[in-house]
């Protein structure tokens, strides 16, 4: 991605992106960073303060939105379609599956999250349950009304699953590939209904 038309602080969290996706938190320095966005190490200083803080920016610019999406989402489901399981899911996959689509990089930002579950920062983990903990709380509530069999700990279990599904689905590196002719779009589109389907069907299986 060219990053000279973008503004300073942007061109740090593009250049922080891209290296957090290649390389993960741990083996991205910030001098690698600065020197992917044509910076000095004063400018990642003044913006962001630390290598944590940018960390926490790099997911901010993008969770912020997301969470909103996915929250006004649900708000309408729960309204317009009371007691019914799958738009609440809808509300919760599609506008995860919509960042695939963003071209300024969408896909980095995929293989970041898939980062964040895979390495040991509890630093991140304690600022992305701190800022977004709310989003999966609000959606296990209005699960819960429509499976109000599960009990707490299983309900948390099967959204931690759908969690897991869904990132494997964003980063497109499963076992179907997009087929020849079918746009990115549409081919997400395919993915997020039969995900929907599936974790219908997970929330309404019996427990053990």
């Amino acid at each position: 991605m060219a990053l000279q038309h973008f503004s300073t602080k942007d061109r740090i969290l593009h250049a922080a992106e891209d290296l957090f996706a290649q390389q993960g938190f741990a083996s991205t320095s910030l001098r690698q960073v600065t020197s992917r966005a044509d910076v000095n190490i004063a400018a990642v200083n003044y913006h962001f303060g630390s290598k944590d803080n940018l960390v926490n920016e790099v997911f901010r610019r993008r969770m912020d939105e997301m969470s909103a999406q996915r929250i006004a989402a649900l708000q309408q489901a729960v309204t317009a379609s009371p007691g019914q399981l799958e738009p609440i899911l809808a509300a919760f996959i599609e506008p995860a599956l919509a960042i695939a689509q963003d071209r300024h990089g969408g896909s980095a930002f995929i293989r970041v999250i898939a980062r964040a579950y895979a390495e040991s920062n509890d630093s991140l983990r304690k600022f992305l349950s701190d800022q977004y903990g709310y989003v999966p709380r609000e959606f296990a509530k209005a699960i819960h009304a429509c499976v109000p069999a599960l009990d707490k700990e299983e309900l948390y279990r099967r959204l931690d699953f759908l969690s897991g599904a869904l990132t494997y689905a964003m980063a497109d590196f499963g076992l179907i590939k997009r087929p020849a002719g079918v746009s990115g779009a549409a081919h997400r589109q395919r993915a997020a209904k039969a995900l929907i389907r599936f974790a219908s069907a997970g929330f309404h299986a019996d427990s053990a």
